[in-house]
C-alpha cells in the first residue's frame, strides 16, 4: 500500500501539470492530472485524494462549481491555481471553501510550501473531540482550549473563534465567515469587532502578530492559523 499522499490537479494547461507533477514527485508526493472539471471529478471519486490543486478557469466547469460539489462531500484542503489576481474573485473561492490559493504565474517551490503546509495542518486534527494545532488543544465537548497544558480562560467568541480556526486549519477565514461561525442568538458583534477578538486572542495564547506562531493576519482577507509548528 502506497502512504505517500495523492495529491489531484485539475488545470487544462499540459505545461502546468508536467511541471506540477514533476515537483510532486520531488518532494515524496503522488499526483493525478485532469484536464477538465469532468475528469477531475471523476478521479477524485475514484481515489483517495489528500490534496487538490483545482484551476479556476476550465473549458468546462469552472472551479468554483468543483469546489462546492467537492465540499459536499470532502473536508480535503482545496489549493486555488488562478490568474484572477482581483480581490473579489480570490475572496469568491475562498467563501466557497478554498483553503488557499495560488496566482499564476507561480514558484514551484512556493506552491509545494503550501501544499506541505496543508497537509501538516490537516494532519494536526486528532480523535474526535480534540482539535490539536502545535501545542494548542481543545476539547470541544467540555469547552476548553489548553496550551502546553495549561487551561486558557477564554470568553465564548474567543473559544467560537479559536476553534473555527483549529477545525480547518489550512483555510484563510474572512471576517463575515468568523462572524457566521462564531455568533449565536444574542450576537450583537459587527465586522472589526472581529478584530478585537483577535487581539485578545494572541494576547492570552502568547502569540506576537509581528512573527505569529499562532494566528497570521491576511491582509484585505482574514485570519488564519499561522502554519509555524
Amino acid at each position: 500500500m502506497n502512504d505517500k499522499p495523492l495529491v489531484l490537479i485539475i488545470d487544462d494547461e499540459e505545461k502546468i501539470l508536467e511541471l506540477i507533477i514533476s515537483y510532486l514527485e520531488k518532494n515524496n508526493y503522488r499526483g493525478l492530472c485532469a484536464k477538465n472539471g469532468k475528469e477531475g471529478i471523476e478521479l477524485f471519486q475514484k481515489n483517495p485524494v489528500s490534496l487538490i490543486l483545482l484551476d479556476l478557469m476550465l473549458p468546462d466547469f469552472s472551479g468554483e462549481d468543483i469546489c462546492r460539489k467537492v465540499r459536499t462531500v470532502s473536508d480535503i484542503p482545496i489549493i486555488m491555481i488562478t490568474a484572477k489576481i482581483d480581490e473579489e474573485s480570490i475572496i469568491r473561492g475562498l467563501n466557497i471553501g478554498a483553503d488557499d490559493y495560488v496566482t499564476k504565474p507561480f514558484s514551484p517551490r512556493q506552491l509545494m510550501a503550501r501544499v506541505q503546509a496543508a497537509l501538516r495542518r490537516t494532519g494536526k486534527k486528532t480523535s474526535e473531540g480534540i482539535l490539536s494545532y502545535g501545542d494548542l488543544t481543545a476539547y470541544t465537548e467540555q469547552r476548553r482550549i489548553c496550551r502546553g497544558g495549561e487551561e486558557l480562560v477564554l470568553t465564548r467568541d474567543e473559544y467560537n473563534i479559536l476553534t473555527l480556526l483549529m477545525a480547518r486549519p489550512s483555510k484563510i477565514f474572512t471576517r463575515d465567515e468568523i462572524i457566521e461561525g462564531v455568533k449565536g442568538e444574542d450576537y450583537d458583534g459587527f465586522d472589526r469587532s472581529i478584530d478585537t477578538h483577535i487581539k485578545n486572542l494572541r494576547q492570552k495564547i502568547g502569540d506576537d502578530p509581528r512573527t505569529p506562531k499562532y494566528i497570521a493576519t491576511v491582509y484585505g482577507m482574514g485570519y488564519r492559523l499561522a502554519g509555524e509548528w
